[in-house]
């Protein structure tokens, strides 16, 4: 089979060619040589997910955009019994649900078990009652696996998790479940200037964060475990 049998998207390329004026149809003629000679149309590397519960998902969300590989962060919950719930659904403790964060990446960039690696040194996996200032399960922290090869990857970062802070390890590794995506205003809160009000006042919502994450006490707790093996730490 000729490549042009191959890629539809040659032959239709070839077809202009025989209807173009000249000048254009040697560009087009040149193109079609191209592509040919690549192979065809470039396929999209296949993007992978990571599911992960980190306490606050604002911070994950804020942490993993800064990645090189990571292609988006959505926000939302995982891990309860009710569909689809609310955000106050959630926080009102009664759904099951943990805050957690859905990483799309490119695994030609960054791999899942180094956005783990990441992940478990961005967080407090000693604490069973939450993350920093925020209490209750649906701020614990979890690892939920997509896969077998996502288990055992999991498996391996926690234990080296505990290798490395010689403690025992609270972080949970669950299996996949529905992850429901949390209202529009919480995603990428921590870049947005829309405006919202908080318990310092008006703020803009990427000022209102920074407030937040700085009065939780999330880098220093960060910081005093994992020291210069911490990869968001803020100044």
């Amino acid at each position: 089979m000729s490549d042009l049998e191959r890629h539809p998207t040659l032959r239709r390329i070839a077809g202009l060619v025989t209807r173009a004026p000249g000048a254009f149809a040697a560009i087009l003629a040149a193109f079609v040589l191209l592509l040919t000679a690549s192979g065809g149309p470039a396929q999209a590397q296949d993007t992978q997910r990571a599911l992960v519960a980190g306490g606050c998902f604002w911070c994950v969300e804020s942490d993993f955009r800064r990645v090189d590989g990571v292609t988006d962060v959505r926000v939302g919950f995982a891990g309860g019994e009710e569909v689809n719930p609310s955000y106050r659904d959630v926080v009102s403790g009664r759904t099951g649900h943990l805050e957690a964060a859905m990483i799309s990446f490119d695994p030609s960039v960054i791999s899942y078990d180094q956005i783990l690696h990441l992940f478990m040194r961005s967080i407090d996996p000693l604490d069973a009652g939450g993350q920093f200032c925020d209490r209750g399960r649906h701020y614990t922290t979890a690892i939920f696996a997509l896969d077998d090869s996502q288990h055992a990857s999991a498996e391996a970062a926690l234990r080296r998790a505990a290798a490395d802070l010689g403690e025992p390890i609270a972080t949970a590794l669950r299996a996949e479940m529905p992850f429901y995506e949390a209202e529009d205003y919480h995603q990428n809160y921590a870049n947005s200037s829309d405006m919202v009000m908080t318990r310092f006042g008006p703020r803009q919502m990427r000022n209102a964060y920074r407030l937040y994450r700085q009065s939780c006490g999330r880098d220093a707790r960060v910081r005093e475990l994992w020291g210069d093996d911490a990869p968001f730490l803020r100044d």
